[in-house]
C-alpha cells in the first residue's frame, strides 16, 4: 500500500520540539493516520524524494526558511511538486502553501500587512462550498496562523477558497487535488502562543501587541477536520 508523504521543509522552535514534537508529528496526529502509513522526507536536510507515484498523497510542512531565498533544496522540491501536480493529492501548509503556489506559477513576497500571528477568522469563498476538501468546513473558521511571507499572486487557473482580514489568499486549489492553506491546521493554541512569544519583538516593531494576540488565541477543531478530510481521500 502506498503511504502518505510528508515533505519536511524545516523544524519548529527547539522548545516546542522538546515539549510537543515537530511539524510532522502534529500533522500525523491531526490526520488520525497510523505512523506506519506515513513517510517523512526531510528535504531541508537534502533527503531525496522518490517519484510522486510511489505515494498516495503529499503534505508539505511549514518552515522558518523563506521561499524567496530560493534555497537549492526548496527549488528542487518545487520541481518535484510540478511533477506531482495532477498525479497525486497535494496539501501545502504555510511555507508548503507558498512553495506549491510558487511552483505552479504564483508569486511569493513579504506580506505588505506585516506578520499574521494568532488565532484568526478565516472566511471561505462561495467556491469553497463546492470544493472536494474545503466543503467539509463551515463558511468561517478560527484557525492558527504564523507567517511573514504570503502567496501575493495566485498561480494561473487557481481558485481562491479562503481569506482573512490580513491575508487575501489563505486557501486555494489548482486542478482537481492540489490545495494550499496559509493557516496551520496542525497547530493548537499553545503552539501559536509559543510562536507569538518567539516573535514578540518583531511583532512590537510592526506595531502589533503580542500580549493581546496571545490573549485572543483559541482552540479550534477545524484544522484537524481539514487534515482528516485530506487523509480520507487517500484511503
Amino acid at each position: 500500500m502506498r503511504k502518505l508523504l510528508i515533505i519536511k521543509c524545516g523544524s519548529t522552535i527547539p522548545e516546542l520540539v522538546a515539549r510537543k514534537g515537530d511539524f510532522e508529528d502534529w500533522i500525523i496526529s491531526g490526520t488520525g493516520l497510523d505512523r506506519s502509513k506515513v513517510v517523512t522526507v526531510n528535504v531541508e536536510q537534502e533527503e531525496p524524494l522518490a517519484a510522486p507515484d510511489e505515494f498516495s498523497g503529499v503534505i508539505i510542512t511549514g518552515s522558518h526558511a523563506m521561499v524567496t531565498d530560493h534555497l537549492p533544496w526548496s527549488e528542487e522540491t518545487a520541481d518535484w511538486l510540478r511533477q506531482a501536480h495532477n498525479r497525486i493529492p497535494i496539501l501545502g501548509i504555510c511555507y508548503g502553501h507558498q512553495l506549491l503556489g510558487y511552483a505552479l506559477g504564483g508569486r511569493v513576497a513579504d506580506n505588505p500587512e506585516g506578520r499574521e500571528m494568532g488565532t484568526m477568522s478565516i472566511r471561505f469563498t462561495a467556491a469553497a462550498a463546492a470544493d472536494r476538501l474545503l466543503s467539509i468546513l463551515p463558511e468561517s473558521i478560527q484557525a492558527q496562523t504564523s507567517h511573514q511571507q504570503s502567496l501575493i499572486e495566485l498561480p494561473p487557473q487557481a481558485i481562491l477558497l479562503g481569506q482573512s482580514e490580513r491575508e487575501p489568499h489563505h486557501a486555494f486549489r489548482i486542478g482537481q487535488a492540489s490545495w494550499g492553506v496559509q493557516f496551520h491546521p496542525e497547530f493548537d493554541a499553545d503552539i501559536t502562543r509559543t510562536y507569538i512569544d518567539f516573535c514578540a519583538e518583531l511583532l512590537q516593531a510592526e506595531g502589533q501587541n503580542p500580549a493581546t494576540l496571545k490573549a485572543e488565541c483559541r482552540e479550534s477543531g477545524a484544522g484537524h477536520l481539514l487534515l482528516q478530510g485530506f487523509a480520507g481521500m487517500l484511503i
